[in-house]
């Protein structure tokens, strides 16, 4: 069952306070990819950070099974399109390059790239430049034992139905646990509803769809395809189908000149 509102508030703000610890701890993280143990430093400074890639370990999901019928948030790309199950974010302009991102809510490196460019790379979307498709995965489930990144993203997909796609994608990375695997339970994934700034009626009817899990298939739909395309990792973007490395979608920059270019192909 979900808190009241104060609670959902109260857990909210200790949510925040534990980012903001992280934010210090940034500069040093230990991850795992491919069942080493590295160090990524994340400077302060774009164009001084290193990104590792989270990586899979397994093709398996462990959670909930892939179901192409089950229901779809308002605008997320159907079965069968390029982009299945993808959610599209902005308004873009005749001939804008696609911008697809593949990311994990519970990957670090994800968030990395959020702090550094997330604000203009959603920028692009809004004003025009480019067509911004998120392509979320939950496959560290799999790898750190839980469920955490796939209710995060089914509770997304109720964020979504709100209107609030941007908002709660933000809030979800802006509160990202210190530790890698934890956090994200219900009681926060809907207090994550009211930061994004879903409010009245609307936030009742999030409420019942995160409660009743109803985007979990979604979910686990696009981690399969995912899956079946053989990507390593995240975060990975591709522009109009060319990867784009992680260094320049972290630099507004060097993002803005790997557009550039695109067009200039075209």
């Amino acid at each position: 069952m979900a808190d009241n509102g104060s609670n959902r508030r109260q857990k909210a703000a200790a949510a925040r306070e534990a980012s903001n610890a992280g934010e210090k701890r940034r500069e040093r993280t230990v991850r795992i990819v491919g069942g080493v143990t590295v160090l990524v430093v994340v400077a302060g400074i774009i164009g001084l950070a290193v990104f590792a890639r989270s990586t899979d370990t397994g093709t398996e999901l462990v959670t909930a099974s892939a179901d192409p019928s089950a229901p779809l948030p308002k605008g997320a790309r159907p079965a069968g399109d390029p982009y299945e199950f993808g959610v599209a974010y902005g308004t873009a302009a005749a001939g804008a390059p696609v911008l697809e991102v593949w990311e994990d809510f519970q990957c670090p490196s994800c968030g990395a790239v959020e702090a550094a460019n997330g604000d203009g790379i959603a920028k692009l979307a809004e004003d025009g430049k480019v067509t911004l498709i998120w392509r979320p995965t939950t496959f560290l489930d799999k790898n750190l034992g839980n469920d955490s990144s796939l209710r995060a993203v089914a509770a997304w997909g109720c964020a979504v139905d709100a209107g609030k796609t941007r908002e709660y994608h933000d809030t979800v990375y802006a509160n990202q646990p210190v530790t890698e695997g934890d956090g994200y339970p219900e009681d926060q994934l809907i207090a994550f509803g009211e930061e994004a700034g879903i409010t009245g009626d609307a936030l009742a009817t999030f409420t019942t769809c995160v409660q009743d899990d109803t985007y979990i298939r979604w979910a686990a739909n696009s981690t399969q395809v995912f899956y079946d395309a053989g990507i390593p990792g995240t975060p990975l973007a591709k522009l109009d189908g060319t990867e784009v490395p992680t260094e320049k979608l972290a630099d507004p920059v060097a993002l803005e000149q790997v557009i550039a270019d695109a067009l200039a192909a075209k």
